[in-house]
């Protein structure tokens, strides 16, 4: 699991996949395992084959600490799939369960802003940028999400960072 995560880490993500995969047939009950082969998967450009993952990862430990970054991670997949809906679900429940944490506010604002719904987007990208200050526009954030393949940032691109323009961040 160490290596799978410094793998993710360095975006090494082919290697990670491999890593992860050994955890879940050496664990297979290991919740955190499938969740951060989930997560590789995402920065892979495969969110479709993510999810499933994922899911399972809730199922394994649905009180588990790592359930909010699952719940983050749902919205982040269904996102870049464009089913919008499912991501405001999924990014709703997450920053309930943990409304300290940046990354659910600034999926759903991205989400709906892409639903049409401005005023809301816009309150949850102010309440994201309140948590996260250093996260105030578009570029700034991108120098910081420097993971994933280009087929990743392609479809982040198109969903993820055109809601949160949409929202109002600004891109400098």
């Amino acid at each position: 699991m160490a290596l799978g995560l410094l793998r993710r880490l360095q975006n090494r993500l082919e290697e990670a996949r491999v890593e992860w995969e050994t955890a879940i047939a050496l664990q297979p009950y290991n919740a955190h395992a499938f969740l951060e082969l989930g997560l590789t998967l995402i920065y892979l450009g495969q969110p479709e084959a993510a999810i499933p993952l994922i899911q399972k990862a809730t199922r394994l430990g649905p009180y588990d600490s790592a359930t909010p970054a699952a719940l983050s991670a749902l919205a982040h997949g269904h996102l870049l799939l464009g089913d919008i809906d499912s991501s405001i679900a999924f990014a709703r429940k997450a920053r309930g369960r943990k409304p300290a944490v940046y990354i659910p506010h600034m999926l759903l604002a991205a989400a709906l802003a892409l639903h049409n719904e401005l005023d809301e987007a816009a309150a949850a990208l102010a309440e994201g940028i309140r948590v996260r200050p250093q996260f105030n526009s578009l570029a700034r954030l991108r120098a910081y999400t420097t993971w994933g393949n280009s087929h990743y940032r392609a479809l982040r691109e198109k969903t993820i960072d055109l809601g949160l323009l949409r929202a109002g961040m600004p891109n400098k």
